[in-house]
């Protein structure tokens, strides 16, 4: 018994997640974002979408109200190690905004992506804050560290997923499990871009980039430029022959020698994005929101696990 799912997202970004929820059977009635080129990416993509270009304090929800999933990429600099790690002191922390929208949309479940390091013991007490203002509103929160490689992504990126399923669904989640193959390499990945212009060396490339990538770091539009991140991360791609320190506009040409880099097509595919998926802006800017995407395979591994709650329940009353 197949039902419209509907869905909310917030800090949708580039579409990682959006992608995701879309593939696992969600429709979206509406998405926010508060960066133009994301914002210009989505609707290039899905122009029928309701976009709202808005900060998310000031966001109303309550025309949202009765939706299936409300879901968002909160921002991750409150509690990224590589940051001051400030929680609930950071400006930017929408953990607040997020609990107050779904108080004001009432949905059946919620998904939240953020960094690892919202795992950490400095935080204990602000994650059962969080649990305990969803359970005032009726709803089971829980948390789990995923890798991307468990669910086909050719690249590691841990990230924690936050779920807070309505208490008369919330024994119907399992999460998701991991799969049972290998994650492709990054050679195996990307050999046809790399050869699309013919480049002799493309497939002794791909015999040497035999592993999955490290985690494309995206940066701010403050820090972070057309590269494949810091120094660590450039020498993990410089093992698997690739140049991190610029991006490419196009594959290597027919006689190239050297280490190639990736294009922004390359960097998506890596984060799991199918290539009918186009961003808006210039390299930086694009590759900007490849990097800080959440990979769509995870967002619709666990959305599809929610989907099933939901339509089980559904069944459930159905038959009863």
């Amino acid at each position: 018994m197949a039902t419209s799912l509907t869905s909310l997202e917030v800090c949708a970004g580039a579409g990682g997640q959006a992608r995701g929820l879309e593939r696992a059977g969600f429709d979206h009635a509406g998405v926010v974002e508060i960066d133009t080129d994301c914002c210009k990416t989505l609707a290039l993509n899905r122009p029928g979408w309701q976009i709202h270009e808005q900060d998310l304090n000031l966001f109303d929800a309550s025309a949202y109200r009765g939706i299936d999933l409300l879901a968002g990429g909160l921002p991750c600099p409150p509690f990224s190690v590589a940051g001051k790690q400030l929680g609930k002191d950071d400006e930017r922390n929408l953990f607040p905004a997020a609990i107050r929208l779904v108080d004001e949309t009432r949905p059946k479940a919620v998904m939240i992506e953020n960094v690892r390091g919202f795992l950490g013991a400095v935080f204990e007490d602000y994650r059962g804050f969080i649990r305990g203002e969803l359970k005032k509103l009726g709803y089971e929160a829980q948390w789990r560290l995923l890798n991307a490689s468990d669910y086909g992504v050719p690249q590691l990126r841990p990230r924690v997923v936050i779920v807070a399923i309505r208490d008369d669904l919330k024994d119907d989640f399992t999460w998701p499990a991991p799969s049972l193959v290998n994650a492709p390499t990054v050679g195996e990945t990307l050999l046809d871009l790399m050869a699309a212009r013919g480049w002799l060396g493309a497939k002794a490339w791909a015999a040497r980039a035999d592993d999955i990538a490290p985690t494309l770091v995206g940066g701010s539009k403050k820090h972070g430029g057309p590269d494949l991140g810091p120094t660590r991360a450039k020498l993990a791609w410089a093992s698997l022959g690739v140049n991190g320190k610029t991006l490419a506009d196009e594959a290597p040409d027919r006689d190239f020698v050297g280490m190639p880099r990736l294009t922004v097509r390359m960097a998506a595919r890596i984060q799991g994005f199918d290539d009918a998926w186009v961003f808006h802006g210039r390299k930086t800017a694009a590759y900007r929101q490849v990097g800080n995407a959440f990979p769509p395979p995870v967002a619709q591994a666990v959305a599809a696990q929610l989907a099933a709650a939901m339509q089980k329940r559904t069944l459930y009353r159905a038959f009863a």
